[in-house]
């Protein structure tokens, strides 16, 4: 502990406090109240509700199931679209895509809770370890995954089904990727996402290898040499720096570690957090890492974003459940140096910025924000292990509609491609396309020439 800024550390609420703050975000149904919420859905021929869920779950069909009865059954229905719906009903910002397309929206009513009525199904079906997908007879085909995350596991259990033989690589030492390193501990209790991996893989035909980073243990050339493809789903390792000065003081850390390390902590009391925290960004990461800074006990927690509330990543939802945590949020500042004391964390310098001729611009204009500890939130980038093999745009890989890349035989999905949009759901159906594409270039007996030029 001698090496934190001074106010920094462990055990600030008692263990009754900490169990209340991090217990489950949206409490599961129980059967009544799952018929009541399925009770409300119109079940809408060309539901708007399908249409805006990435992944394309038949909704009206898996609430109509809920609502005679058959939980189950509409697991399956939801499962045939997203292998990973469990979690997708925890984490989703469903506010934002199939809730708020909800026809009852259009009366000013509040819409059907979607997400809710996904968990109970989906809930159902894995506590009765009910297991709806069988391998098809092998085909002899290799496929090798690298990343265990939402994308690369979508991605080896339709593989799997397929009658596909899988390989996962995975740099951690526990599969499931953001789902079981990145996601606020409120939001997937009771290690949900290990669950979750460990459903995935009943299957068969797909075998976990931890602590395998691409680029370190082995190349991509090697992977097209010794399987007939290659599908590419291990996100954003990199975190975007601040490039100011202080920036490498004891106090600020990257808060997709923290994060990280908070999922992983068996006794939240263990985890040391500042009495003042500062969070820098405007995304989920920032809204996750502010609002579990409160919830361990800090004093006071301030995000600071250097555009609008309208232009954060993070949904009104997330942004609305930060301020009934206690977080301040304060727009229109940009960080301008990180002061220090002694070698630690004291505050940071913050300028205030304005949109100018549509750019972004500071004003010149500076204020001091009291710190001991500071959370960097503002993006995270690809790392390109390829060794400049991959098309790149923007930092990320090039895909066409189906997720092949440049390379023949080598597909791509969730984070790291262009188009990415940082959400589970995306992730998932980027894996589970790229696998019907694997599939059909397998069954036309021919090896996929690249897609992108």
């Amino acid at each position: 502990m001698s090496n934190l800024a001074p106010g920094i550390h462990p055990g600030r609420l008692d263990q009754p406090t900490y169990e209340a703050n991090f217990s489950d975000l949206h409490p599961a149904y129980d059967r009544h109240e799952a018929l009541v919420a399925s009770d409300r859905c119109y079940f809408c021929y060309d539901a708007p509700c399908m249409t805006a869920c990435p992944t394309s779950i038949d909704i009206p069909l898996f609430i109509r199931q809920i609502s005679t009865g058959n939980p189950i059954g509409a697991a399956r229905t939801i499962f045939d679209q997203n292998i990973l719906g469990g979690m997708c009903a925890r984490v989703c910002p469903t506010e934002t895509l199939c809730e708020q397309a909800c026809v009852r929206n259009t009366a000013e009513e509040k819409p059907v809770e979607i997400g809710r009525l996904q968990r109970y199904a989906t809930d159902a079906a894995m506590s009765a370890e009910k297991q709806f997908y069988k391998r098809a007879e092998p085909t002899g085909h290799r496929v090798a995954v690298v990343g265990a995350g939402p994308a690369g596991l979508a991605c080896a259990h339709r593989l799997a089904v397929k009658g596909h033989e899988v390989v996962i690589f995975d740099a951690r030492e526990k599969a499931g990727g953001l789902n079981e390193y990145g996601i606020a501990a409120y939001k997937a209790t009771d290690s949900f996402a290990q669950r979750e991996v460990d459903y995935v893989l009943s299957i068969g035909g797909i075998e976990v290898r931890n602590g395998q980073m691409l680029g370190r243990d082995f190349s991509l050339d090697e992977l097209t040499t010794s399987f007939d493809a290659v599908f590419l789903g291990m996100g954003l390792a990199g975190v975007n720096a601040l490039n100011v000065g202080g920036e490498d003081l004891d106090g600020v850390a990257d808060a997709v570690d923290f994060i990280a390390g908070l999922r992983q902590a068996g006794d939240k009391s263990a985890v040391s957090i500042g009495r003042r925290v500062v969070v820098l960004g405007g995304g989920m990461t920032a809204i996750d890492a502010a609002i579990q800074s409160k919830l361990l006990g800090a004093e006071e927690v301030t995000i600071c974003y250097r555009r609008g509330k309208e232009q954060m990543n993070a949904s009104e939802f997330e942004q609305d459940l930060a301020a009934s945590k206690g977080v301040i949020i304060r727009h229109w500042l940009a960080p301008k140096s990180v002061i220090g004391k002694d070698g630690k964390v004291a505050g940071i310098e913050v300028e205030y910025t304005a949109v100018n001729d549509g750019k972004l611009v500071t004003t010149g204009e500076t204020g001091v924000i009291a710190a001991d500890q500071i959370f960097k939130a503002i993006g995270q980038k690809f790392e390109d292990a390829a060794n400049g093999t991959l098309k790149l745009e923007g930092g990320r890989i090039v895909v066409d509609a189906e997720g092949r890349t440049s390379l023949d035989r080598v597909w791509a999905g969730g984070d790291c491609v262009v188009g990415g949009e940082d959400l589970t759901v995306s992730s998932v159906a980027n894996g589970r396309d790229a696998a019907e594409s694997i599939d059909r270039q397998f069954a036309a007996g021919r090896q996929p020439s690249a897609a992108v030029a």
